[in-house]
């Protein structure tokens, strides 16, 4: 059974479960994320509760990149898919060419409620994740690095280093490690970070390209310290790799839900987007999965307890000591130029 018919059929079933007798066959959406353990965690914590408390079916389809995808089928006119969990970027450059929908904030008081940053036009934040300092706890048993000033001091912290071989996160840690504070780093300097990158890049042992090599990067000790993913630092410490990582200066990330530009179900699609951040639905998701809600809301509800609160991106406490991408700078020209220099600054 592949990715799109177990979710599909999983989530239709109870859908229709949801709304037999009550509801035309009509009410329903398609609804893309990025399959694995992440989309099981939302069917389970978001996706079924809503199709039983809207009536209605949830198809569910995955895939890892859906940007091609969405310009395809809202390019011939007929596109397929309802509702996209998919990088927040996506969902604004989408918008800017015509793919997404604008919204009608109207019809969504749960999005609407929540912090202008974590909105705009065309998408709401769906969920979060940080992009940290994490380091092997064997070899800093105490006095750990805690910021990137400290990844990039050699001398004070010495040892193999891995940053992403990407500029999302990493021009940011590399301003920050020049001094910029993380609620004044947009517009980014983009001269100034990859000035201090070049400091840093004789010391980086591994630039990698995926969130499981990062983790096998200190599950190994091939490195003890790296930009990595929180999730993915935390499966690995609960594996028992002696591995940490801080909140303090992480840049924090999400992904947003989106509608296609003639989406075939759009009043629907509206509905499920107001369910999706309710902030109920939204607390039961980091019971699931190591990922923050996208809804603030859902901390000053009962279901997410202080001490799972505290381990959590987008909790407040922690939200503070980090940075707040910006998609908006990277989907604009000069973000879009900072990406393209990206690859010059590697080939060297």
């Amino acid at each position: 059974m592949t990715m799109k018919q177990k979710f599909g059929l999983g989530c239709a079933l109870l859908g229709a479960i949801g709304f037999a007798g009550a509801a035309d066959a009509a009410d329903q959406i398609t609804f893309v994320s990025q399959g694995g353990a992440y989309q099981q965690a939302q069917t389970v914590a978001i996706l079924d509760p809503t199709a039983k408390k809207l009536g209605i079916t949830i198809n569910q389809d995955s895939i890892p990149d859906a940007w091609p995808a969405i310009k395809t089928q809202v390019g011939s006119g007929r596109p397929i898919w309802d509702v996209v969990d998919t990088p927040t970027g996506n969902c604004l450059r989408g918008g800017e060419q015509g793919l997404i929908e604008k919204l009608d904030f109207s019809k969504i008081p749960n999005g609407a409620a929540m912090p202008e940053a974590y909105r705009s036009p065309y998408s709401i934040s769906y969920e979060f994740y940080s992009s940290v300092l994490s380091y092997s706890q064997k070899t800093f048993p105490k006095d750990a690095p805690n910021s990137w000033a400290d990844f990039w001091d050699v001398k004070k912290f010495p040892g193999r280093r891995a940053l992403r071989n990407h500029p999302f996160a990493t021009l940011e840690a590399a301003l920050m490690a020049d001094g910029v504070a993380p609620d004044k780093l947009y517009p980014l300097d983009v001269d100034r970070a990859f000035k201090k990158l070049e400091e840093i890049k004789p010391h980086i042992t591994v630039w990698w390209t995926s969130g499981a090599q990062s983790a096998q990067l200190l599950n190994d000790g091939e490195v003890d310290m790296e930009m990595a993913w929180n999730g993915r630092v935390s499966a690995v410490a609960k594996e028992g790799a002696k591995v940490a990582f801080t909140y303090n200066q992480g840049v924090l990330q999400s992904t947003s839900l989106c509608i296609l530009k003639g989406a075939p179900n759009l009043d629907t699609a509206l509905k499920f987007l107001n369910e999706a951040v309710d902030p109920v639905h939204q607390a039961n998701l980091p019971l699931h999965i190591d990922y923050g809600p996208g809804n603030p809301k859902a901390f000053e509800t009962n279901v997410i307890k202080s001490e799972r609160a505290a381990q959590l991106p987008s909790e407040p406490a922690n939200a503070a000591k980090q940075a707040l991408m910006s998609y908006a700078w990277w989907s604009s020209p000069a973000g879009e130029a900072a990406e393209k220099r990206w690859a010059s600054f590697m080939q060297k």
